[in-house]
């Protein structure tokens, strides 16, 4: 039996991935993707003459860690999920890795840096350097068990070179949870690079697409997208239980998701309230604010910027309106010295209070 695809992005069937293109046309979809989740390319430095602010730097550093140059005619740099390897054998530092920013240093930059992590200072080296890992073959991204709609099926039918390029046509991979409602979607700026009759069942393929241009999620992200993929949470503070790390990962989700979504902004004057217990830090306040706004699994902004465009309307907000926040102390604690990129003290806490007063929520702290 030949299985079709409906060629519209809302087809309403349970497969959690379908290809897209930027016309709506499905090009298949599945219920599996292998390489998903894996290890994004992450750049290495070595930071010589390291000298701590305080304790050891070891394991997870910060989602982002903000290299200051000695020389101030030059900005910070920013480490995205940034690791430390510890001390490197038989010197004086120690490594250090994470997702460069688009803009890093310039190149053969070895001049002193001092380090943050927008909490705290960590310490500072006298020198540092990119270390080039091998180039290893990225693993390819597998859709098993793919459906195929007519336009994969043409291009397979055809086999060039051009056909088989899927960022000629702005093929994404459109996901899904186990409802039907989306969650995010992947760009793939690849091209297929095989194909096979799939076990898991007649007339279905396992796509392989080339995984040079393909960015996996990390894997300390996978139990949150297979707890969201299964549905969005029902419930306030599913997230109170995570570190820092896998907020943000959380928040990653909830913005991804809450910005594909239609949104009708509730009447003004409506009375929000949270308990801000577990604001221990930056993520859990958007986190937390998103939930009071638009119930579980809400977004409503993931820094200021995103918090003020989000107090304009189309977010389920409409001002003025009340906010009452229970346990302000706690944010307040945490929140209150944070750190600039260039390393300068400011107040987070104050700052998110002044957002809202001048986007018409007026908060009372209990």
């Amino acid at each position: 039996m030949m299985v079709t695809v409906q060629e519209n992005k809302n087809h309403p069937g349970r497969a959690r991935y379908t290809l897209t293109d930027a016309h709506g046309h499905a090009w298949g979809v599945c219920a599996q993707v292998a390489g998903l989740f894996g290890q994004p390319w992450r750049e290495t430095y070595e930071l010589f003459g390291w000298v701590p602010e305080a304790a050891e730097v070891r394991g997870w550093v910060g989602s982002r860690v903000w290299l200051v140059p000695e020389d101030e005619t030059l900005g910070p740099w920013l480490l995205q999920d940034a690791e430390s390897l510890g001390p490197h054998p038989g010197t004086d530092g120690f490594v250090l890795t994470g997702l460069d920013d688009y803009e890093g240093p310039p190149e053969g930059h070895r001049g002193p840096v001092q380090l943050h992590n927008q909490r705290q200072w960590l310490g500072s080296c006298r020198e540092f350097s990119r270390v080039l890992p091998p180039v290893r073959a990225k693993p390819p991204l597998i859709l098993r068990g793919l459906a195929q709609g007519d336009r994969l099926r043409a291009a397979l039918r055809k086999g060039t070179r051009r056909a088989l390029d899927l960022s000629e046509s702005e093929v994404a991979l459109e996901i899904r949870d186990d409802r039907g409602e989306p969650l995010t979607d992947r760009p793939l700026w690849t091209r297929i690079s095989a194909w096979h009759p799939s076990t898991y069942g007649p007339d279905l393929i396992d796509l392989e697409l080339d995984g040079a241009s393909f960015s996996p999620l990390p894997e300390h992200a996978r139990p949150i997208w297979e707890q969201w993929q299964a549905g969005a949470p029902d419930t306030l503070g599913d997230w109170a239980g995570l570190d820092t790390r896998r907020r943000w990962a959380w928040l990653d989700l909830v913005r991804e998701r809450g910005c594909r979504r239609t949104r009708h902004d509730q009447p003004a004057g409506r009375a929000y309230a949270f308990d801000g217990l577990h604001i221990t830090d930056e993520p859990g306040l958007y986190l937390a604010l998103g939930e009071a706004v638009n119930g579980p699994g809400g977004y409503f902004g993931g820094c200021l910027d995103a918090l003020d465009d989000c107090l304009a309307g189309g977010f389920g907000y409409r001002a003025p309106a009340t906010l009452l926040w229970r346990n302000a102390a706690t944010a307040r604690d945490h929140l209150s010295q944070t750190l600039t990129p260039t390393g300068h003290p400011y107040d987070l806490f104050a700052d998110v209070l002044a957002v809202l007063a001048e986007g018409g929520m007026h908060v009372t702290l209990a």
